[in-house]
């Protein structure tokens, strides 16, 4: 007994009343003392987001406002529907893509249905096949240019021969061929000169040339000669604008083939949506039998 009274005085100097009475935590408490701490909560409610939410301090950089995108893309008008066929016309192909008309004055003429594929840039060709020069040309059309061949042969063209180079140039020949196109625009059927779709970089007008029936070429394998020859001009060079040796129509003046110098380009005003059908007429200027 006499050792508690000689440490009474120790404990009151250290802090520690040993006649006080100890309260245990509350509940609540010992809740908040181990909760643990959120920098962020996402609330689900204006309510929740009230308790919760860590208000945000004025002073840190604000992320700068979404910028609006520096070109938009253009959007493409959709296709015209193609024109009508008439009942005239006689399919050559199983495809129904080349037709012959002969009229009643004893004209003949060959008509291509064919598609826009290309509306802006320099030109080498006006109507490739399907899967070559789209780049390039504005029309391309799903038919063997050998069938476009024999076709133009029926409506009394005569093939002449495609450019040379060697040793000099010589320009393309054979039977004039005017070039027409019918086409919707706005829903109401429309026909004018291929050349009016094609304009001169350096002159700035329209096409002045019509096309001759240059009549491509024939390349035999060497490898496998029991083979049918190639008809060149399925390469792509169905109705050219720059001098090819594969042309089976051409212009028949120099025109080069090298991208730096390439003289025609679309004239975009002029030529439908992409994807619009569109009837190529291919009449040949021959002298009517009497």
């Amino acid at each position: 007994m006499n050792r508690v009274f000689l440490l009474l005085p120790v404990l009151v100097a250290i802090g520690c009343d040993p006649s006080a009475k100890t309260t245990p935590p509350s509940k609540a408490a010992r809740t908040a003392s181990t909760a643990p701490t959120y920098t962020s909560v996402a609330a689900s409610s204006p309510t929740e987001a009230h308790h919760t939410a860590t208000p945000v301090d004025p002073t840190e950089p604000k992320e700068p406002p979404t910028r609006p995108p520096e070109f938009e893309e253009r959007k493409e008008d959709p296709p015209e529907e193609g024109p009508p066929i008439p009942d005239g016309y006689k399919a050559l192909n199983k495809g129904k893509t080349i037709f012959f008309e002969k009229k009643e004055d004893g004209t003949r003429r060959v008509h291509l249905l064919t598609e826009v594929c290309l509306r802006e840039g320099p030109l080498e060709v006006l109507v490739c096949k399907n899967f070559t020069k789209e780049h390039e040309a504005i029309l391309r059309v799903d038919a063997d240019a050998r069938e476009i061949h024999a076709a133009l042969l029926l409506a009394g063209a005569e093939a002449g021969s495609p450019a040379k180079f060697v040793p000099k140039f010589q320009a393309p020949t054979g039977t004039k061929i005017k070039v027409s196109v019918t086409y919707r625009e706005k829903g109401k059927v429309k026909s004018a000169p291929a050349a009016e779709w094609i304009k001169n970089k350096v002159t700035g007008k329209d096409l002045a040339y019509d096309w001759v029936f240059a009549g491509s070429r024939l390349f035999k394998d060497p490898d496998n000669p029991n083979a049918n020859p190639y008809y060149m001009a399925n390469n792509g060079e169905v109705i050219s604008l720059s001098n090819f040796p594969d042309s089976m129509m051409d212009l028949p003046v120099k025109s080069s083939k090298d991208v730096s110098d390439l003289i025609f380009e679309i004239n975009t005003a002029k030529v439908p949506p992409l994807r619009t059908p569109v009837v190529v007429t291919l009449e040949p200027v021959v002298e009517k039998k009497k």
